[in-house]
C-alpha cells in the first residue's frame, strides 16, 4: 500500500512527442491556477456558461436528471439550476490547478473547514474513518485541502485513459502523502491501512451497473454499489459525511464535516446504502447547483424499466474499400 507513491515519478516515455500536447494542456491548467481565485471564478464562470451552448449530449443528462432529482421545482426554475451548474463545472475545471503544487499557506487562505473538530475527534481516538465524499464539483479542490490540512488518506482509483493525465493526476492527489489503491486490488491491504489511522476517501454516488443494488436517489430506483456498510463493518470504521462547496464571488470553497452517521453499518446491505443516498439527498438541497449533474447516474436501470436517457450517437467507422476497387485503383 505504501508503495503507491511511487507513482509521482515521471516515466521517462512520457516525454515523448506524441504526449507534448497532454503536457501542453497540463500546462495551462497549471498555470491558470496561479491565477487569483476571483479571477479563476469569473473566467470559470464565463466559460462553462458558454459550453452549456454547446455540450449538446451533456445538457440532455443533466436536464434528464434534474427532472428525476427535483421534479417538485418548475421547468424555469431546473433550467435555471442548469445553466449556473455548468458556470461552476466552468469554474472546477479552471480550478483545477489550483492543488497542483499549492503551498499549505495558499490552501489554507482558500479553503473553510467547517466543523473540524468532528473528524479531528475522531484522529485524535485513533479510530478507522470513511470520509463519504460524493461528486460535487469541488471535490478536487477539497481533496487537496483535506490532505493538506487535515490528514493524508487513501482513496480507490481507477486509470485515465491518458498516460499524462492520469501521471498528473496521481501526482497532485499524494503530494501530501495520500495514497492510491486500484479498484481491482486487494481490498486487504486497505482495511489494513483504514485500521491504521489513514482516513479512506470513499466517492459512493456513480452508477453501480448490475452489480449494484436498487435503492430510492431522489425517489428513483438507481443501481448503487452497496460497499459503504461492508468497508465500514469490515474496519470497524466510523463514516463521516464530507462536502466541498465553491462559494460565490470568487471567495474560494469550504470543506463541511457532517456528523457521524450513527448506528451504522446496521447490518442490512440495503437499508445502509438507501441511508447514504439519503445522506447525499439532503445536501443536494442545499446547494443543487454543485452537483456533478453531468453524469449518467441512472444509465442502469430496473429490468423492464425504460432507459432515462437517449442512446449516446456511436461514431461511424469508415467501410474499408473492397479487395476490388483497390485493385481497380491501382490499376487505374
Amino acid at each position: 500500500m505504501r508503495t503507491s507513491t511511487s507513482s509521482s515519478k515521471t516515466d521517462p516515455a512520457l516525454l515523448h512527442p506524441r504526449h507534448w500536447p497532454s503536457w501542453l494542456g497540463i500546462g495551462v491548467i497549471f498555470a491558470l491556477g496561479r491565477l487569483p481565485f476571483p479571477l479563476i471564478w469569473a473566467l470559470g464562470g464565463v466559460l462553462g456558461r458558454l459550453s452549456y451552448l454547446l455540450a449538446g449530449s451533456r445538457r440532455v443528462v443533466a436536464r434528464r436528471n434534474l427532472q428525476c432529482c427535483l421534479s417538485h421545482l418548475g421547468g424555469w426554475e431546473r433550467e435555471r439550476i442548469m445553466i449556473a451548474h455548468f458556470g461552476w463545472l466552468g469554474v472546477a475545471a479552471l480550478a483545477q490547478g489550483v492543488g497542483w503544487g499549492a503551498s499549505r499557506e495558499r490552501l489554507s487562505r482558500l479553503v473553510r473547514i467547517r466543523n473540524r473538530e468532528i473528524i479531528d475527534a475522531c484522529i485524535a481516538e485513533g479510530r478507522p474513518i470513511i470520509v463519504l465524499v460524493p461528486h460535487f464539483i469541488g471535490l478536487e479542490l477539497g481533496g487537496a485541502a483535506f490532505t493538506a490540512l487535515v490528514h493524508s488518506g487513501i482513496y480507490m482509483y481507477q486509470k485515465i485513459r491518458n498516460p499524462v493525465v492520469d501521471h498528473q493526476i496521481r501526482r497532485a492527489r499524494q503530494q501530501y502523502g495520500s495514497l492510491s489503491v486500484e479498484r481491482q486490488d486487494d481490498l486487504r491491504g486497505l482495511i489494513r491501512e483504514m485500521k491504521q489511522g489513514t482516513p479512506f476517501f470513499y466517492l459512493p454516488d456513480q452508477d453501480g451497473g448490475r452489480r449494484g443494488i436498487f435503492v430510492p436517489f431522489c425517489g428513483v430506483p438507481t443501481s448503487t454499489v452497496p460497499m459503504l456498510g461492508r468497508f465500514a463493518s469490515m474496519a470497524g470504521a466510523v463514516v463521516i459525511p464530507t462536502f466541498a462547496r465553491f462559494l460565490p464571488w470568487g471567495r474560494g470553497l469550504e470543506l463541511i464535516f457532517d456528523p457521524v452517521l450513527a448506528d451504522f453499518p446496521s447490518g442490512d446491505a440495503e437499508r445502509d446504502t438507501a441511508r447514504m443516498n439519503a445522506v447525499i439527498e439532503a445536501r443536494i438541497a442545499s446547494m443543487p447547483e454543485q452537483y456533478f449533474w453531468v453524469h449518467r447516474r441512472f444509465k442502469t436501470r430496473p429490468p423492464g424499466e425504460p432507459p432515462i436517457y437517449p442512446p449516446k450517437r456511436r461514431r461511424r467507422k469508415r467501410a474499408k474499400p473492397e479487395m476490388g476497387a483497390q485493385e481497380g485503383g491501382r490499376s487505374a
